[in-house]
């Protein structure tokens, strides 16, 4: 039969994020393309001890259980938040979600109507870019620098379109890196109030911060949008985040935190999605954190120091001839490296041909809504291990250097 799609799947983007050829499948493929942790950090051991215990408790944890997720770990996440950020949220405020892809997917079915101007930060996260698009939003970019948004473009991307909505991610976002300054929180932050602009702010990545300094300290000198807000008395933002990046994948355990009612209105959305995201998911995690096998700071130390040494590994793989004429931005933190390539070459050209060697990465424009960054690509430097890293790196370079010979 012919299959008519509702006109919206005609927003939907051709391409896809995570397969990019079947030929990824093959455990030879050198992938740093997709927005993966390293899976040789996971806690398994400490998360199979979480597992026997939750099963051999019962089987109530196989049971439905109520929308907004377990509370005990929406207890936890309040705590925590209150220790890492000085930040206080009621857990009824908080809801559960299959990952921050599905509160992103849940804030937008309930809050933008197809045809509504929604701003992102230039570039984008491509996940959500298919999000907006598939709902029929009207993508615009706002113009940033190495501190963020910049305050001016966003006064005037507001007067000129009248947005519904303004996502961002302030710390380590995907797909820059970047961390706004404290000046351009308070500046954005005070532009979305003054405007009445509901603000989405994916912090997804914020507690991936290199360094010496503690994340909680990091985490104070760089508030949240939602602390700020909060502090302020206001309910200007959503708070989005996820133990995907932290703990593993495969949980797909997120969160919504903010107003009471658009958290009400996001959990009746979510009862039409799946109902709830899954109680025993949500109670083997919550063993973990309260297992005394497991620290979540020491945890957080731990990824962040590998990461690093990743993140370094490949910024000295960029010095090589090859890679001449490379500019990037030098993240603190998160999983990303973006760069501009040399000679404008055409990051889909460059992956087009990359793909043949064996090794992926994501072309710039992917994290564009109007074709731009076409001479950009982002790079994940967590997923592969050291070896891979510097042979993918390698092999992408070789591309460079072909395509230098060809004059493409």
């Amino acid at each position: 039969m012919k299959f008519l799609f509702a006109s919206r799947v005609s927003n939907m983007p051709a391409f896809s994020v995570r397969s990019e050829d079947s030929r990824q499948r093959h455990e030879s493929w050198i992938s740093l393309a997709e927005e993966l942790p390293a899976e040789e950090l996971f806690p398994l051991s400490q998360l199979g001890e979480a597992a026997g215990t939750v099963f051999s408790a019962g089987p109530r944890v196989l049971q439905y259980g109520e929308v907004a997720g377990s509370l005990a770990l929406r207890q936890w996440l309040h705590a925590r938040w209150k220790q890492d950020q000085r930040l206080s949220v009621d857990p009824a405020n908080i809801l559960l979600t299959s990952g921050s892809q599905q509160t992103i997917d849940l804030l937008v079915r309930i809050y933008v109507n197809s045809g509504e101007t929604v701003l992102v930060e230039s570039p984008a996260p491509p996940g959500c870019l298919q999000v907006l698009h598939l709902q029929g939003a009207r993508v615009i970019h706002v113009a940033c620098d190495e501190q963020g948004i910049i305050p001016e473009s966003l006064d005037e991307m507001i007067r000129l379109h009248r947005p519904k909505l303004l996502f961002v991610s302030p710390n380590f976002g995907n797909p820059t890196g970047r961390v706004w300054s404290l000046e351009r929180r308070q500046a954005v932050l005070a532009l979305c109030m003054q405007h009445e602009l509901l603000i989405a702010e994916d912090d997804a990545y914020g507690d991936l911060h290199f360094g010496s300094e503690p994340v909680s300290s990091f985490r104070q000198r760089y508030p949240t949008l939602f602390k700020l807000d909060r502090d302020q008395g206001g309910n200007h933002v959503l708070y989005i985040g996820s133990f995907s990046k932290t703990i593993v994948p495969a949980l797909r355990i997120g969160w919504a935190a903010g107003d009471e009612h658009l958290i009400q209105v996001m959990s009746a959305a979510k009862q039409t999605a799946d109902w709830q995201s899954s109680t025993m998911n949500q109670t083997i995690l919550l063993r973990l954190l309260q297992s005394q096998r497991f620290d979540w700071s020491s945890h957080i130390t731990m990824l962040n120091r590998e990461y690093d040494i990743r993140l370094k590994l490949m910024l000295e793989l960029l010095k090589r001839p090859n890679w001449r004429g490379t500019e990037v931005e030098v993240p603190i933190g998160g999983m990303f490296l973006w760069a501009q390539l040399p000679d404008q070459l055409d990051g889909e050209a460059l992956l087009s041909r990359a793909l043949e060697k064996g090794v992926s990465f994501l072309p710039g424009a992917r994290c564009y809504a109007s074709g731009e960054g076409s001479s950009s690509i982002r790079l994940n430097f967590t997923h592969p291990g050291r070896d891979e890293l510097l042979l993918g790196m390698n092999l992408i370079s070789e591309v460079i250097a072909e395509m230098r010979q060809d004059g493409k």
